[in-house]
């Protein structure tokens, strides 16, 4: 499983930087736009945040005009795409960066998973890719292509699973640390995907990965059982 893993960066930076799409948040690498574009993705498609995110930024283009913005306004910004305690959370850590960051998005994983309303993911997830930190932000995504690389049958919903993996990549990040972690977001996305069969023959990780080369990468990931409802 090591030596899977260790393969992992030289067969994905390279696939990442020719294949990855063009999105509005990946223009650049500002903590606060990072942030953002995090919170609106949580549950939401891609397709569907492009607009909201480039709005928002025109509207509230600073941290400070974030803190400082009115909730209608805020309402009317988010309004459609649903999950409305993101939108207040935002608010409430922009608040937060201000009084005790000075306005400076924080640089450290305990500083930003201690704002509101961002958990181990995303607090992984921004610090790889806004500051080159070897933090994995480990999401389903991940999960459902790690299980299928290296045919692990550990159920992806136990935390356990979850806290395997997430130690497992951050033995491997390297210093392009917010390149690998969108290249491990965008193969499950668009390759190794949740609702249709893996495309394998485009996977820059075939040649070993060993539900790929087993024939067996539809068998994963693998879930608890469902708990029978009592009647």
């Amino acid at each position: 499983m090591k030596e899977i893993f260790a393969r992992l960066p030289d067969a994905l930076l390279p696939w990442y930087a020719q294949h990855r799409r063009e999105l509005p948040w990946r223009q650049d690498r500002e903590p606060y736009h990072v942030w953002l574009s995090e919170i609106m993705l949580q549950q939401t498609r891609v397709e569907a945040v492009k607009g909201y995110y480039t709005r928002f930024l025109e509207a509230l283009p600073t941290i400070e005009a974030l803190a400082n913005a009115d909730d209608e306004l805020l309402h009317k910004l988010w309004e459609g795409l649903g999950y409305y305690s993101r939108v207040r959370n935002l608010k409430k850590a922009a608040q937060v960066i201000m009084a005790r960051h000075g306005g400076q998005f924080p640089g450290e994983y305990e500083d930003v998973l201690a704002l509101p309303g961002i958990g181990p993911y995303t607090a992984g997830a921004i610090c790889s890719i806004a500051f080159d930190l070897p933090t994995p932000g480990v999401d389903g995504n991940v999960l459902r292509v790690v299980s299928r690389l290296t045919e692990d049958s550990t159920p992806i919903d136990q935390a356990a699973c979850k806290k395997r993996v997430e130690q497992a990549l951050a033995a491997v990040y390297p210093k392009a640390a917010g390149a690998f972690t969108q290249a491990l977001m965008e193969l499950g996305a668009t390759v190794c995907g949740p609702n249709w069969a893996p495309d394998c023959d485009h996977c820059p990780c075939g040649s070993f990965c060993l539900g790929h080369l087993h024939g067996t990468a539809q068998n994963f990931p693998v879930k608890s059982p469902k708990k029978q409802k009592r009647e």
